[in-house]
């Protein structure tokens, strides 16, 4: 993966990355792509049972998990990963994968610079991995791709996907994972992370949330207890039996990895959960909310927008980025989110009327795809919560001038060692191979470029948001990022500083089939 000398110009840079970009493999032809700018990527499963109507599904909270111990000012947990069943669609029992026996997995609590330990024990039929999303996190409990938990039945005979990886750590049936959260006060999500099956683990319900606080955060007066709600954003489809449909080329998740034809380029659902309901309603005050928002598709992006019945558009302010809070508020009609993306927005229900109904949709999505969930407004109530001009004034101020190197990097279609797949820099994922080698404490700026979507999410570095095509960040890149949203045929520019800890970390798209099907690579941290 080549790195650019600064004397190349803006100009230059892009059209080598535009270059990268117009290819045409495996029947994706990335021109015809440019030119009909689709606004998802991937192909959609229909649910085989009949599903219910919108908005009579009252939204679950997720639990938030007690620790077992405080001891020593560090929070520890203890999670079990194991089958389980729910009644997801009405009438319907569905078998899914779980932490601590529910979808999503339970909420931890945790406040800024306090240690955690999560002791994460696998009773799943497969060896799994489990990835803190936006951690800052040492590279020992980071979550790579293959550093496994093997199950019991497996823990003397099992090494999956370890064996092709010389620097693998593999453990039997528990691994404790530090987390140090030295880091902003934000929303983060673990999921599982296991090479070449991050897609059908999540997709069965491996994922959770992780939220971080601190004081200057709480001081703010943003809307919070009750009024503060998160929101995981799913697509599933459902088999004729209830259980999760899933076009696995292996439905037992054990050798074979990898999706039918028709799902290479993403799998969506006809199906949108909330937290694990299809389609829910929330009762709320007239009063602001805010929505701790998480696309956690597979492959599903979302633009967001807050509608009354009879047709008024609410503001959806933004507070939030991936990594924390931003300078200041944003407000956006319509707010795009790709998968793993995450915004913090605060939305006013003080201008409806009680009994009106709010509807979440996305305007990007078709038929039942187009509504996500609902709010009910019942009640005028007394709010004291507030969104001030200023949220925070530790953003870093990394400048272009700082970085010690500029690298491009393309996302697209290509040839793996498997038959067709997705390649970052023209290359598949190999554990054994560095791609980047950074110092710690370099700033860098990347230039990426896409053929088609590709959410790309760097580990344990948040990022700033230079450009886009040449032209300025959108409204919605605001603040640091973890994840970038790279539309068809787009190119964009990063600034990050590799701080934090030494040792092997992961870039890679999020469109989770994509992530299975090779487009991960390794950055060297020294």
């Amino acid at each position: 993966m080549p790195e650019r000398d600064h004397g190349l110009t803006r100009r230059r840079v892009l059209g080598i990355g535009g270059a990268l970009g117009l290819v045409a493999t495996t029947g994706l032809s990335t021109a015809a792509a440019l030119a009909r700018r689709p606004s998802s990527t991937g192909a959609e499963l229909r649910s085989a049972v009949p599903l219910p109507p919108p908005f009579q599904v009252p939204l679950p909270i997720p639990a938030v998990l007690p620790p077992v111990s405080t001891d020593g000012g560090v929070d520890r947990y203890v999670i079990t990963q194991r089958e389980a069943e729910a009644e997801i669609l009405p009438g319907l029992r569905t078998p899914l994968w779980t932490y601590e026996g529910v979808f999503p997995g339970p909420t931890i609590e945790s406040r800024r610079g306090r240690p955690v330990v999560v002791t994460h024990r696998n009773e799943l039929p497969v060896p799994t991995v489990v990835h803190l999303h936006g951690g800052r996190t040492p590279a020992a409990s980071d979550g790579y791709p293959t550093d496994l938990v093997l199950p019991a039945r497996h823990a003397t005979s099992h090494t999956g996907h370890g064996m092709h990886d010389p620097r693998a750590v593999v453990t039997e049936v528990t691994r404790d994972y530090a987390f140090p959260l030295d880091q902003r006060p934000t929303l983060l999500w673990y999921h599982d992370h296991r090479m070449d099956f991050t897609a059908p683990a999540i997709w069965r319900g491996l994922a959770g949330l992780h939220v971080v606080r601190d004081d200057a955060e709480d001081a703010l007066g943003l809307p919070s207890g009750p009024r503060e709600l998160p929101l995981v954003i799913a697509d599933r489809a459902f088999a004729a039996d209830g259980g999760l449909a899933y076009p696995s080329l292996d439905p037992t998740l054990s050798e074979r990895p990898g999706v039918q034809d028709r799902y290479f380029a993403g799998v969506l659902g006809d199906v949108i959960l909330v937290n694990g309901a299809p389609w829910p309603v929330h009762e709320v005050d007239a009063a602001r909310y805010r929505l701790r928002l998480l696309n956690a598709s597979n492959a599903r992006h979302y633009e967001l927008e807050a509608v009354t019945d009879d047709g008024r558009r609410l503001d959806l302010v933004q507070v939030g980025a991936d990594q924390g809070l931003l300078a200041e508020p944003v407000a956006h009609r319509a707010l795009p989110t790709a998968p793993a993306e995450r915004y913090d927005v605060v939305i006013d229900f003080a201008g409806t009327r009680v009994g009106d109904r709010v509807r979440l949709v996305n305007r990007l999505g078709s038929g039942r795809a187009r509504d996500v969930m609902a709010f009910r407004v019942a009640r005028r109530a007394v709010d004291d919560s507030r969104v001030p001009r200023v949220l925070s004034t530790d953003l870093p101020t990394w400048r272009q001038a700082d970085a010690v190197r500029v690298r491009d990097f393309s996302f697209r279609a290509g040839r793996t060692h498997g038959g067709h797949g997705w390649l970052v820099g023209g290359l598949p994922f190999d554990p054994a191979r560095t791609d980047v080698t950074t110092g710690l404490g370099d700033v860098e700026v990347w230039r990426l470029v896409a053929d088609v979507h590709h959410p790309v999410h760097l580990h344990l570095v948040g990022f700033r948001v230079l450009s886009r095509g040449g032209r300025p960040p959108l409204p919605h890149d605001a603040g640091l990022k973890d994840t970038l949203s790279l539309r068809p045929g787009e190119a964009a520019e990063i600034i990050t500083r590799f701080d934090g800890y030494r040792g092997r970390y992961l870039f890679h798209c999020h469109n989770a089939e994509h992530e299975d099907l090779g487009m991960m690579a390794n950055i060297e941290v020294v």
